[in-house]
């Protein structure tokens, strides 16, 4: 239950989020990467972990390696798929034209055509995930880009505790 609760509650806050950016608000990036921490090898298969802190708004954010490109981006609960604005795509070597927003997805603020993408490896401190389903949103409708649920999914875990995300690869 407390973990429906917390994913209830990033959810809301980046849909809160996403409603400022769009209103022409930037949120800054005020979050943290603490360090990357060894977990206890308690068991074999044991995985590092990533502690990140909540800036003055609530909000996390992290420091992408993405394909060895880095990218500031903010943890979103709510959002299915990582998500690229096109100016944060174009910055880490991704083109895309009017002809590649082939898709339509149902954001906080309504329909928004969307390019789909695939990032071959996505770096959170001491955490690899590989081929990564992203999408890149049209200029000017994101401000931060997301790092959302196709890379959350697909950790051992994540967790919050007070103001610390903990993600665990």
């Amino acid at each position: 239950m407390r973990t429906i609760l917390i994913v209830c509650t990033l959810g809301f806050l980046g849909a809160t989020a996403v409603q400022k950016m769009r209103e022409g608000l930037r949120p800054a990036p005020v979050a943290l990467l603490i360090a990357p921490q060894a977990e206890p090898a308690f068991a074999a298969g044991a995985t590092a972990g990533v502690a990140l802190q909540a800036g003055r708004n609530g909000h996390f954010f992290v420091s992408a390696l993405l394909d060895g490109r880095s990218l500031s981006m903010m943890v979103d609960t709510g959002a299915s798929a990582c998500a690229f604005s096109e100016e944060d795509a174009a910055r880490i070597g991704i083109r895309v034209g009017p002809a590649d927003f082939t898709r339509v997805w149902n954001t906080a603020n309504g329909r928004v055509r969307v390019a789909p993408i695939r990032i071959a490896v996505v770096q959170i401190g001491s955490i690899t995930v590989r081929d990564v389903e992203a999408v890149v949103i049209p200029r000017g409708l994101l401000a931060t880009s997301l790092l959302g649920m196709s890379f959350l999914g697909r950790l051992r875990e994540f967790s919050v505790a007070g103001s610390t995300m903990t993600l665990r690869g």
